[in-house]
């Protein structure tokens, strides 16, 4: 997946923050080059994470939290990384991380009692893998799925994984966990009606249920 950028100039200083996956923690390596800290699984030496300090040195940026970045601001920090002996390029993710989902196929995980395996189209051309544990997941649902790259209310990043040893890539979500109890307050996932198209912005979705 693409790159994820933040900035919270007042939590962390003036540091842009890019991550591209969470890497294994436990076996994490650190490299300075110029203003860039590298971030690198030990095992993979993938780099997983780059900071830039001193930001605003070479960027103006805004917003605090997840950000986006202008083409012309990706030119300038690529060049910067290449000046610097960095092979990597940053690019980040586009289009809505939240979208309206629809569950192709719902089947028992062999090795859970409440775990579930879903094929489940997020757009014309791409179904993903994902599994939920919530009690009413089940075929033929439209739901709200958090892409990954998607960074939730908590915080929490949807990274690629698994769970009990089956891929799932990205999140069926509930209400609550998207910060909609105002909207519906259930337990188990937003079951939505048939009326959204797969791939609808979870943004115009809130907006037909607030007008």
């Amino acid at each position: 997946m693409n790159w994820l950028a933040f900035y919270n100039p007042a939590g962390v200083g003036d540091v842009l923050l890019l991550t591209r996956d969470k890497g294994n923690r436990n076996h994490t390596v650190s490299e300075n080059k110029g203003p860039f800290t590298l971030v690198k699984d030990g095992q993979t030496d993938q780099v997983v994470s780059i900071n830039l300090h001193h930001a605003s040195d070479l960027l103006a940026l805004e917003g605090v939290g997840q950000i986006q970045l202008s083409s012309e601001q990706l030119d300038s920090l690529n060049q910067a990384l290449k000046e610097h002996g960095i092979e990597e390029v940053v690019a980040l993710e586009e289009g809505p991380s939240f979208v309206v989902g629809y569950v192709e196929e719902c089947v028992d995980h062999e090795d859970s009692d409440h775990l579930h395996i879903t094929q489940t189209r997020v757009s014309q051309d791409q179904v993903l893998q994902i599994v939920c544990g919530a009690a009413n997941i089940t075929q033929g649902l439209y739901v709200i799925v958090a892409k990954p790259g998607a960074v939730m209310p908590s915080g929490a990043i949807i990274w690629p994984g698994e769970l009990r040893g089956v891929a799932s890539n990205g999140m069926i979500c509930s209400t609550r966990e998207l910060g909609l109890e105002a909207i519906e307050n259930y337990p188990g996932i937003w079951e939505l009606p048939s009326k959204f198209e797969v791939g609808t912005p979870l943004e115009r979705v809130v907006d037909y249920y607030r007008d």
